[in-house]
């Protein structure tokens, strides 16, 4: 579209919609008019442009963004680096997009409108320092623990189906057992027409994969980092490496965008929320936020009721108070 004249030294808002190639943006002014929107290349070169372009139309305020942790993180890099107020913006709801209809250009409008609203308050997580090393892996060390579960299933179902003269050989009960046995067949190449060769050579294939030592590595140097970035949360009762690496994950290297222990909690789907309706007060926890957070939590208390005297003395507090508030409603 074509721009409107603005004074450059009005404040305004930006929105971008990002996509793997190309990112669109659109310009809002602080009273909510539309200046401008173009669209720009994913590269740091496109990065530098689009920046300059929307500097040129006034002193910038807010950028907001979607797609941080994917498509956009890379821009939301560099605008962080250039001192940018950035902000991050929800997917557009499907209401929204059934009203109004779904284009690059709708979209940066609608992050742009939600920043200036201040609906999009939230500061993305930084990913330039120790806390991103633990994330990349993290999900290298889930992808080995799922490829080594997917070996052991697989292990025991051809096993099952093995010629009997193999089968009564492998007589382990565990994965782990099975997969030892596996790894000593040895297959005779020139015969691999012969099913039982086939069935050898298939076992050994299976197990010789050695994800047992590819995940201990990984976890050596995750408890070298972790022990690094959160040395206190290590020393706590029942939260091992795996845990606190989730736990900084979903912090962020910027924990200051936290801005208390509540907010935290929403993060990790541990808030309450209300759900009263009518004549009913009630309270339930929040289904949101990060899920691998909520799981790591939920563990971790677990473990803290068994062994920790604090937490099972707040526990049972909580307990005896439920109760008389029970008992004083039946009454």
């Amino acid at each position: 579209m074509k721009a409107v004249p603005v004074s450059t030294h009005e404040t305004i808002i930006a929105g971008v919609d990002a996509h793997k190639d190309t990112h669109h943006v659109t310009i809002l002014t602080r009273t909510g008019e539309k200046i401008a929107d173009q669209q720009f290349n994913a590269t740091t070169s496109g990065y530098s442009k689009l920046l300059d372009w929307v500097a040129g139309f006034g002193a910038v305020d807010k950028i907001g963004l979607e797609s941080t942790r994917s498509y956009a993180a890379g821009l939301s890099r560099f605008l962080v680096d250039h001192e940018i107020d950035v902000r991050e913006v929800n997917i557009p709801h499907s209401h929204t997009k059934a009203r109004l209809g779904k284009s690059d250009a709708i979209d940066s409008e609608a992050a742009a409108r939600k920043t200036l609203a201040g609906e999009a308050s939230a500061v993305p997580k930084v990913s330039t320092g120790i806390i991103e090393s633990i994330r990349e892996l993290t999900v290298v060390r889930a992808s080995a623990v799922k490829a080594r579960t997917v070996a052991f299933v697989q292990l025991q179902d051809v096993a099952i189906t093995a010629p009997a003269s193999l089968r009564e050989r492998l007589d382990a009960r565990s994965g782990k057992g099975l997969a030892r046995q596996c790894a000593k067949l040895r297959a005779d190449g020139d015969r691999l027409d012969d099913p039982a060769q086939a069935a050898k050579l298939c076992r050994h294939g299976l197990a010789h994969r050695d994800l047992d030592t590819e995940i201990a590595t990984l976890d050596a140097r995750l408890d070298k980092l972790v022990t690094i970035a959160a040395p206190t949360l290590l020393s706590r009762v029942g939260i091992s490496t795996r845990h606190a690496a989730q736990f900084v994950i979903t912090a962020g290297e910027n924990i200051d965008r936290l801005t208390s222990e509540a907010a935290f909690a929403r993060l990790c789907g541990t808030a309450p929320i209300p759900v009263s309706s009518g004549k009913s007060h009630r309270r339930r926890l929040h289904r949101g936020g990060d899920r691998q957070a909520n799981r790591a939590l939920h563990i971790d208390t677990v473990c803290r009721l068994r062994y920790d005297e604090r937490t099972i003395a707040t526990w049972s507090v909580g307990r005896a108070r439920d109760c008389r508030r029970r008992t004083s409603c039946g009454a």
